[in-house]
């Protein structure tokens, strides 16, 4: 949910507990104006599930502005109870274990604006 609710909404309506919710450090795209950070959350089931997940710019990265660079494209991983890692797409069903965490990072917003020096010119009217 993009809306980010609440770590206090999500444990009350969903059979999970928020363990990490945090800035996205360096995922803004650079420019005049850096674009947003995105977060990360990772989100451990308490009991057996099925998550869906539907998320944006997790291949394209989200474009920059007047020659800002984009941001970071977000990722949606899967943290199986026996260590390892499965990566997820963009769109996903799938059934989870209890201890099982689910990780997204949101991508950052892209920058603003060249980071270019502007030539002054001192004889300019």
């Amino acid at each position: 949910n993009t809306r980010l609710p609440d770590p206090e909404v999500l444990d009350w309506r969903s059979p999970g507990r928020l363990e990490e919710f945090r800035n996205r450090t360096a995922s803004g795209g650079r420019g005049q104006w850096q674009g947003a950070k995105g977060v990360i959350r990772r989100i451990r089931f308490l009991e057996p599930m099925t998550v869906a997940i539907l998320s944006d710019h997790r291949i394209t990265p989200p474009f920059g502005l007047a020659g800002g660079a984009p941001g970071q494209v977000g990722q949606n991983w899967l943290e199986h109870l026996d260590g390892t890692l499965e990566l997820l797409p963009g769109s996903a069903s799938v059934q989870v274990q209890a201890g099982a965490v689910l990780g997204i990072a949101t991508p950052g917003g892209g920058g603003y604006g060249s980071l270019r020096p502007q030539k002054l010119d001192l004889f300019a009217e």
